[in-house]
């Protein structure tokens, strides 16, 4: 069968119109071979996201933004069309998050995949979140550090004016003086050690002899070991008989001996009893006295006149 020239005119436009139909859309990143699904997120801000941009599952590219617009009410947020051609099933829970995907700040919109049995449909309207930019996070991050560094720089600040009120001429001058004692104190140090040292040279022969000495001693002890053990046993043995004796015992008694004899002589000082009357009264001490003074008259009388007290008689 021959097909005119006006059907193949006919023909090779309708290809040609799909053609260009399927290029343009495959461009603009539409397959029209593929199923697509729209989703909606809204936003307060987009940060910079297009028309176009890609969308994301897992790091493999899914989708890309469809459209962008305001939405209704003049509330100032914004509506994100999500176009997605990968058949892949969307928890209810799952956060359409607007990311970064280089350092130049392209932008694209992450779908982090939620845990819920529920899936969305199509039409549905995601949950929605913005990671921080790069400019967010180093202020995130070195903020802190700023805010450090700048009560460290007040810090030093208050340090400097501190030194200058300190370091005002006479503390330098007291300063200065400081140091010429601690410099004349370093050289007294100095000469010190150079005596001893003086000193330690001449005296090493007494030095030498000293430890010799105290060598010979550690070896005295070591060879008198056993006696040295034999006498602090007997020590040991004496303690232990010291311990169980009645000491305790023997000091009462001592004690109440010494307690009765300060009784008896406070009795006698007092002039109680027998002894006490003796020692206290001296009448008995003068009789006895004027006694033996009349002995001594009886005898020399006797002696000068012995015929007056003894008769003799011759027959």
């Amino acid at each position: 069968m021959k097909i005119n020239k006006e059907t193949q005119i006919g023909i090779i436009f309708i290809v040609a119109a799909g053609l260009l139909y399927w290029g343009y859309n495959f461009l603009k990143g539409k397959d029209v071979f593929i199923k697509e699904r729209i989703f909606y997120a809204e936003y307060d801000q987009v940060s910079g996201l297009v028309k176009s941009d890609p969308i994301f599952i897992n790091g493999l590219r899914a989708g890309q933004v469809n459209n962008l617009y305001f939405s209704p009410g003049n509330s100032g947020r914004i509506i994100v069309e999500l176009q997605l051609t990968q058949d892949f099933p969307i928890p209810n829970n799952s956060i359409a998050q607007i990311v970064s995907t280089d350092l130049m700040g392209t932008k694209a919109v992450s779908l982090n995949i939620g845990d819920s049995r529920e899936l969305l449909d199509d039409g549905d309207t995601m949950v929605t979140s913005i990671e921080s930019t790069l400019q967010e996070q180093m202020e995130q991050t070195l903020g802190p550090i700023k805010n450090k560094a700048e009560e460290l720089i007040g810090s030093v600040d208050i340090i400097i004016d501190n030194l200058q009120s300190i370091l005002n001429s006479e503390t330098s001058e007291n300063i200065k003086a400081s140091l010429v004692h601690l410099e004349k104190s370093l050289v007294n140090v100095e000469s010190l050690t150079g005596n001893l040292d003086k000193v330690m040279t001449q005296e090493s022969g007494n030095i030498k002899k000293i430890l010799e000495n105290v060598e010979s001693i550690t070896h005295n002890l070591r060879d008198n070991n056993e006696n040295l053990t034999a006498i602090l046993s007997n020590f040991h043995q004496i303690s232990d008989s010291l311990a169980a004796a009645d000491m305790a015992g023997t000091l009462r008694m001592a004690n109440k001996s010494l307690t009765d004899f300060s009784s008896i002589i406070e009795k006698i000082n007092k002039g109680e009893g027998s002894v006490g009357m003796l020692v206290n009264n001296d009448t008995l001490y003068l009789e006895l006295e004027k006694s033996a003074s009349d002995l001594n008259l009886l005898l020399e009388d006797i002696k000068k006149n012995p015929t007056r007290y003894l008769k003799f008689s011759v027959f």
